[in-house]
């Protein structure tokens, strides 16, 4: 598969600026930092904190400080290397440009560049660095920010789906302890449906991988072989993701409409005759199915070892699931008027929990992930809480409407220089533009992030030496080699809601 040059991984103004800083600049000295959380989907949900979750730099360090940068830079001949970089500023920028801090990086064989980071999991306020970058060589000042572009693009996605993952977890958990679910049922409510509506194959497997760090469940293949390979995820120490059978409107469609019933019966006695298996069920006519195909269907369910899990697909999630509670004309219109659950527990019944919530009989489930979004999520748990029926009656599948509608803006992300050396000089720099509302305004001088009596997140800034030396930001990059690997599990723990 093609990989881009990494040395030419970024964006055109990058390359002029080794020639830029002033002479005998010998450090630069930068963090990443989300700025602010006002534009953030995560608004919609009534527990958000205001925090984000860390997440993605290991995966940013494998694949691409390591192994993009091995494969496309300094495994290639230096001919080749100096080749394409002179054709490609040739070509679009139509100067010639010095090559010899290229040459010089080549020769040398590996990123002279240090990063610190919190531990990835952690959920940090606004305007706390998650990490630092600067360069362990004089004369390679210009990387420090010429790896912003990509080490943006890959992690703000990380960071803010991470993030969203853990606001449906924790609406989930606080519906689950209200309604007597035990919590580990929890993290198999979150279903990634996502991976069709991302852009890009290794958009939904970072996206997955995000999703992963809260739920277990997932139909994004490649998240999973992901964590395994970056992550050092083992099936033996965790479930890292999971998923069931299940069927799509071509084959409904296929069985054919007047069959649709036989469709049913022949999936759950032939095809999956013991086990879950999820089946689509509003191909034509959802509340035909929930009262006139499933009461047929009962006493063969009932009889199955295993579940069978109720997919609508379209409609209001929100009334399908609770009801619309109002009169409404057609042949259904109680089923409509009480919502998808109440009718299955009126036809299957099941058990009253030690909270008094009503939880389906084992042999049934409904999962909805058509336009679910956080706002939907809690409504939907409210609305089911009120009605008597436990948290644990349904699970979202969780798309790309949820975790494709953000952008870097999300929670400002940004890459700011806070200190460089001139001529061995330190100076202390920040960014202040008088033209904003303070969003843009960066820390100053080399940083330090320590933990305060709450266990949050603090920055000082503007430290000695010393003080930056210490802290929260550990290093994990130093000199072309991963030095502090981290692992999912670990990721999750650091995540875990008590």
């Amino acid at each position: 598969m093609f990989k881009p040059n990494a040395i030419l991984t970024t964006d055109f103004y990058k390359i002029g600026h080794v020639f830029q800083y002033p002479e005998k600049t010998t450090k630069v000295y930068s963090n990443l930092t989300p700025r602010d959380n006002k534009y953030t989907i995560c608004n919609d949900s009534p527990f958000f904190d205001g925090k984000m979750v860390f997440f993605g730099l290991q995966y940013f360090i494998k694949s691409f400080l390591i192994e993009q940068f091995n494969e496309t830079f300094f495994n290639k001949p230096l001919i080749s290397v100096l080749s394409d970089y002179q054709c490609r500023v040739m070509s679009s920028l139509g100067i010639l440009i010095p090559r010899t801090h290229i040459e010089t990086l080549h020769k040398l064989g590996y990123l002279p560049i240090e990063i610190k980071a919190l531990p990835e999991g952690s959920r940090v306020n606004m305007r706390i660095p998650v990490l630092t970058i600067t360069n362990t060589h004089t004369e390679f000042y210009w990387l420090t920010n010429f790896l912003e572009t990509a080490l943006s693009a890959v992690l703000w996605k990380m960071c803010n789906n991470a993030s969203i993952a853990f606001e449906y977890k924790r609406i989930l958990t606080e519906y689950a302890n209200k309604t007597g679910v035990p919590l580990d049922s929890v993290s198999y409510q979150g279903h990634d449906f996502s991976f069709r509506g991302m852009s890009g194959i290794e958009d939904a497997m970072c996206s997955g991988m995000a999703h992963l760090t809260s739920f277990k469940g997932t139909d994004t293949i490649p998240a999973i072989e992901a964590l395994e390979y970056y992550y050092d995820a083992t099936v033996s120490e965790d479930v890292i993701g999971c998923s069931i059978p299940a069927t799509e409107h071509s084959v409904m469609c296929s069985g054919g409409k007047d069959t649709e019933i036989e469709t049913f019966k022949r999936l759950i006695t032939q095809v999956y005759s013991s086990g879950f298996v999820s089946i689509v069920s509003d191909t034509w006519d959802f509340w035909k199915v929930l009262t006139e195909y499933l009461p047929q269907l009962k006493d063969i369910i009932m009889a199955r070892d295993g579940k069978v899990v109720i997919r609508p697909d379209s409609g209001d999630p929100v009334e399908i699931i609770c009801g619309t509670g109002r009169e409404c004309a057609g042949k259904n219109y109680i089923a409509e008027q009480k919502g998808a659950v109440e009718v299955l527990w009126d036809l299957f019944g099941g058990t009253i929990n030690e909270k008094g919530y009503k939880v389906l009989d084992s042999h049934i489930g409904l999962i909805y992930g058509d336009s679910i979004t956080i706002e939907r999520a809690n409504e939907i748990l409210k609305r089911l809480e009120a009605k008597g029926f436990a948290s644990s009656n349904i699970v979202f599948g969780i798309g790309s409407y949820t975790y494709n509608y953000n952008t870097r803006d999300s929670f400002g992300m940004a890459v700011k220089s806070t200190y460089v050396e001139v001529g061995f000089e330190p100076r202390e720099i920040e960014k202040d533009p008088k033209t904003g509302d303070g969003v843009k305004k960066s820390a100053k001088g080399l940083l330090c992030v320590q933990l305060n009596e709450k266990g949050e997140f603090v920055l000082k800034d503007q430290c000695t030496k010393e003080m930056e030396e210490v802290g929260e930001l550990k290093t994990v990059f130093f000199n072309g080699r991963l030095t502090n690997a981290d692992s999912l599990i670990n990721i999750r723990k650091r995540l875990e809601i008590k």
